[in-house]
């Protein structure tokens, strides 16, 4: 009984065991065992709070999560593993991930991402592997991946990627594999692939290629010591264009069939003089094979060293024409909106492809002094109205201009049309007898044919008081009694007929 009490006391002072680290505050829904919680699968919306900060691998696949704000992954510095795969994601904030420099793992396949903003993945010095195929991207710009140095798995088939500038994937040094299986690459350039020093395995199998000179690098590339790099399977880099090689491997066609045609460019009009405030679009039009990209800029000085970027271009740009793919002409056109003094200079477009570039200049001059609006041509209505060059008319907005103007117009056609029909009455030709002479207009309702005398004719007055005489063909014709004849009824009466009589 001794020995059991000190034994006893003994296990009370002992301290209890902790509780897991996620125990104590796991979110609501989610599972949370060690270092890992599982929030998969929940219809989330949005993350949910209440992560453990010592969280090390995160779980959030299978839900509806659209946004990903820069501080919402703040608390979690821990992170070496986090799951986003099959979300609803359209776009990634730039420093949406400042705050994970541990992180080794990002899955980010099975969203919406559409573009890739420079910084988006700035703070993951230390990531791994990154996974962004099935999403919806279209082109890969300059530097998208430049804060990845330590980066080994690029997954990015399965999107609608079409372009890779030169500069995509600069600063992935340490590049081991990189999957553009399955997008819609027609040509990729010998620059692009320069930064992967360390690259062991590349994917390109099942884009539309564009077999012409951009891609003679690329067969010549397999032939010698690129082919270590591919598998036999993703060495079959088929052929989409042109028609004459579609369906066939690069690695079959000859070099000399991988030809280009150089671009053509022309601009209408060359000069153009527009008015302040207005809208202007001027087409350029460019040939060539592959279809070339048309870009306009504007032109500050002679042209001096390199070409400048898209950034220094002043207008908005259309860079590619509409129409079937494999087309070879293109059309860029160029918009300014509301003009004004600072857009009047040299402009040019520039039509480039895979056989050379060609430009053509175009001279924008603004005119400073607003010219009047024109007016109006025909008769014109005697009602006062604003003159043209009053300040009262020219205080009047567009549309009440447009307006006044309409009036004028139709004011002076309903005067045109009531001459024309006073003249045309007035050279009508007299349709009935001769009639006394009188003053003013002569109505007659005729309600019999043949002659009348002025005895047969009865004075009445009409709805609006004008003198008016019927025939009454009961009276003689001539005054006398005419033979007697047989009596066959009373004829119908014809239908009546009226005139129109001018003295």
């Amino acid at each position: 009984m001794a020995t059991g009490a000190p034994t006893l006391l003994l296990l009370l002072l002992l301290p209890l065991p902790r509780p897991p680290p996620c125990a104590a505050s796991c979110p609501d829904t989610c599972r949370c065992y060690s270092a890992t919680v599982e929030c998969g699968a929940l219809r989330l919306r949005t993350v949910p709070h209440g992560i453990p900060a010592g969280t090390q691998t995160l779980f959030l696949q299978d839900n509806s999560i659209e946004h990903l704000g820069p501080g919402v992954l703040a608390p979690l510095a821990a992170l070496r593993h986090l799951y986003l795969h099959n979300n609803s994601l359209t776009a990634l904030e730039p420093g949406a991930f400042r705050t994970q420099p541990r992180l080794l793992e990002l899955a980010l396949t099975g969203n919406r991402l559409q573009g890739l903003r420079t910084g988006a993945f700035s703070g993951l010095s230390q990531l791994r592997i990154l996974y962004l195929a099935g999403n919806q991207l279209v082109q890969l710009l300059d530097f998208t991946f430049l804060h990845l140095p330590r980066l080994q798995e690029l997954h990015l088939q399965e999107n609608n990627i079409e372009l890779l500038e030169d500069q995509a994937l600069s600063g992935l040094s340490s590049l081991a594999l990189l999957d553009l299986s399955r997008n819609q690459l027609g040509t990729i350039s010998r620059e692009a692939l320069q930064p992967l020093a360390s690259l062991q395995v590349l994917r390109l199998t099942e884009n539309p290629w564009r077999c012409d000179c951009g891609l003679h690098w690329l067969g010549a590339w397999v032939k010698t010591g690129g082919q270590r790099l591919l598998s036999s399977r993703d060495r079959r880099i088929t052929c989409a264009e042109p028609p004459r090689l579609a369906r066939q491997s690069l690695l079959e066609v000859p070099g000399s069939s991988l030809i280009c045609i150089p671009p053509t460019v022309r601009v209408e009009p060359l000069e153009l003089t527009a008015n302040l405030g207005e809208d202007l679009r001027v087409a350029c039009q460019a040939s060539g094979y592959p279809q070339p990209l048309v870009t306009w800029r504007k032109v500050s000085h002679a042209r001096e060293g390199p070409r400048p970027g898209r950034q220094q271009t002043q207008a908005r740009q259309a860079s590619r024409a509409p129409g079937p793919r494999g087309s070879d002409t293109g059309s860029g056109m160029l918009f300014l909106t509301n003009i004004t003094p600072a857009h009047a200079g040299k402009y040019e477009c520039e039509a480039a492809n895979a056989g050379g570039a060609a430009r053509a200049p175009f001279q924008l001059s603004v005119n400073l002094s607003q010219p009047p609006p024109a007016a109006p041509t025909g008769p014109v209505s005697q009602a006062p109205l604003l003159e043209a060059g009053s300040l009262a008319f020219r205080a009047l907005s567009l549309a009440t201009q447009s307006a006044v103007a309409a009036a004028i117009a139709l004011l002076a056609l309903t005067a045109l049309l009531l001459a024309a029909l006073i003249c045309r009455r007035r050279r009508r030709p007299p349709k009935a007898p001769l009639a006394p002479p009188c003053e003013g207009a002569l109505f007659i309702n005729d309600y019999s044919d043949g002659p009348c005398t002025f005895a047969q004719l009865e004075e009445l007055r009409g709805e609006r008081g004008h003198e008016m005489f019927v025939i009454d063909r009961s009276k003689p014709l001539f005054g006398e009694a005419t033979a007697p004849q047989m009596d066959l009824g009373p004829p119908p009466p014809p239908p009546p007929r009226a005139y129109e009589i001018h003295c």
